[in-house]
């Protein structure tokens, strides 16, 4: 296999070529890896396999993955996850046992203390924190359905951290004792235009199910530095409160009084994910799957409890909408789930938050919520299409450069789009819900014959009350029509299958998204591309037309 230099190859290869000495490396010239620059591509779809559906069965309750392995009081469930920059941290655990069942007496949060002992050496700590703690319950005002109540969940803030820095820890109560083994995490590089971690992981949809077991040792042995979790956790709200589970709840529990959940796989959840999530920040958004209604009409329970966000350090009054710095990223952490209206909290918090973002600082906007708008399977066509249409040019007019959504269990790049038209600075939105979940995959596609779903079944309840905003196209080849007749030319690339990509910035323009399909073995890829932003080219409409007012 023949290798070159950047002499000996085309204009736009030499310049990703240029890209690849400045990281150390070359590589085949027939291998050569396409970039945005390239595109807009032709539309491509890779033929769905039915031999590789999958073990899409979940662990059962007594696989020693997701056993509780602790006595006593000692935490167990431990993550790590990132506070508005890199000098602070979150370290979550859980401590005492859950009860389920008619009859459950909630633990006493006080009883336990939070604290954090941590430093740069391994032994002694240097460093203590203490934070809150918490106890959630799962009610339903229905005989025969089973009560939950959580163990202790609690959340410490560590601050005045150095970037880019191995930490150790160990979490619990020392008075009792109870105190974790020794774990261990690295923040965040500074923020700046050459500051970045090696590698972000990206997956939605995960579940726990022998997929996603797959999915999670691929995804660590790409040794990430961060893990953004696109919604759709554990998939508890696909049992009854007895524990009986299906891969389709409503169509084998028609007649549930209400829709019940098992919040025990939550539990098994925090205990398989432990060996990752201790050392690697998770970050995370909500998907339908957490909306887990119960008693006193309260949802997002389990998802508001036990994870940590940095909501109140970015601004937000919600743990549904959220932001933080990974080096010279800033992630917009959007909630699809409550209210995204251009006159609700969350729409004026992103304005203000866009507002904030120095691109000098941090050149790359990412942007991810759960349900996708530029998704074109038949599974949630243009379902989230109210908030597309309220959210969409304020995010266009600040330049963001990559969306991630989940929600469709498949694998889906676009081109750079914007209001559903080709667009050189509109962001390049990847859909990942693929992580292994048990409900099926997606494998129809809405521009094949007899798969245009009829448009008033499109809109969700739980998105946007309901509304139906997804209206025939005006323009384009689908005008008139609901639907395209052919895969439509904003979707470049599209695969069902089970995976997880990972995310490398290079610099303040080049971007390398590799997609790792299940299947394969962990150093095959399904789909890669160089992500290159033109900032002289894409200039911030918003700052231009401010620039343009001040003459």
């Amino acid at each position: 296999m023949a290798f070159s230099s950047c002499s000996f190859v085309p204009a736009v290869a030499a310049i990703t070529c240029l890209i690849a000495v400045v990281v150390g490396c070359y590589w085949p010239v027939e291998a050569r890896i396409p970039t945005t620059l390239d595109g807009p591509f032709e539309p491509l779809t890779v033929p769905f396999d039915p031999s590789l559906r999958g073990n899409a069965v979940d662990l059962p309750d007594d696989d020693q993955r997701v056993r509780r392995r602790v006595k006593g009081f000692k935490p167990e469930q431990i993550s790590v996850s990132l506070s508005a920059d890199y000098d602070s941290v979150w370290i979550s655990w859980i401590t005492g046992e859950y009860q389920i069942g008619d009859k459950i007496k909630p633990l006493d949060p006080k009883s336990v203390a939070s604290v954090v002992r941590y430093g740069k050496l391994r032994y002694p700590p240097t460093h203590e924190a203490t934070g809150y703690s918490l106890v959630y319950n799962q009610l339903y005002p229905f005989e025969g359905l089973q009560n939950y109540t959580s163990g202790i969940i609690h959340h410490v803030r560590l601050t005045g951290l150095k970037p880019n820095t191995l930490y150790f820890y160990r979490c619990g109560d020392p008075s009792i004792p109870a105190m974790s083994e020794i774990h261990h995490f690295r923040t965040m590089p500074v923020s700046g235009p050459r500051s970045y971690p090696e590698r972000i992981a990206v997956v939605g949809d995960l579940g726990l199910t022998y997929n996603t077991t797959t999915t999670i040792s691929h995804l660590t042995s790409n040794n990430p530095d961060l893990v953004l979790l696109i919604g759709d956790v554990t998939y508890a709200n696909l049992y009854l409160t007895n524990g009986t589970g299906s891969d389709c709840y409503s169509c084998s529990f028609p007649n549930s009084p209400i829709p019940e959940t098992y919040q025990p796989r939550w539990d098994y959840w925090g205990r398989y994910m432990q060996s990752l999530v201790s050392k690697v920040p998770i970050m995370v958004v909500e998907g339908n799957h957490e909306i887990e209604e119960q008693a006193e009409n309260k949802t997002f329970e389990a998802y508001s409890s036990r994870f940590a966000f940095p909501s109140e350090e970015s601004g937000s009054s919600s743990t549904f909408y959220y932001s933080f710095n990974a080096g010279g990223i800033h992630f917009i952490m959007l909630g699809a789930y409550t209210d995204f209206s251009k006159s609700g909290k969350q729409y004026k918090w992103l304005e203000q938050d866009l507002a904030n973002v120095d691109r000098s600082t941090t050149p790359w906007l990412v942007a991810t919520w759960h349900p996708p708008w530029y998704s074109t399977y038949e599974a949630h066509y243009r379902e989230a299409e109210c908030m597309r249409l309220e959210m969409e040019e304020l995010l266009y007019s600040y330049g963001v450069d990559i969306v991630f959504n989940g929600h469709v269990h498949a694998y889906e790049r676009s081109n750079r789009v914007y209001d559903y038209n080709l667009d050189p600075c509109g962001p390049v939105y990847l859909t990942v819900g693929d992580g292994g979940n048990r409900e099926k995959m997606a494998v129809q596609h809405a521009d094949e014959p007899g798969h245009c779903p009829e448009p008033l079944t499109t809109p969700d309840q739980h998105l946007g009350a309901g509304a139906f905003c997804a209206e025939n196209f005006t323009s384009g080849p689908a005008a008139g029509k609901f639907c395209w007749d052919r895969q439509p030319d904003y979707s470049a690339f599209r695969e069902s299958s089970f995976g997880h990509g990972i995310l490398e910035v290079k610099n303040e323009t080049w971007a390398l998204w590799t997609w790792y399909r299940n299947q394969d073995s962990d150093n095959k890829i399904g789909d890669q591309i160089y992500i290159v932003r033109q900032p002289d080219k894409c200039r911030i409409r918003h700052v231009f037309q401010s620039w343009l007012a001040d003459l």
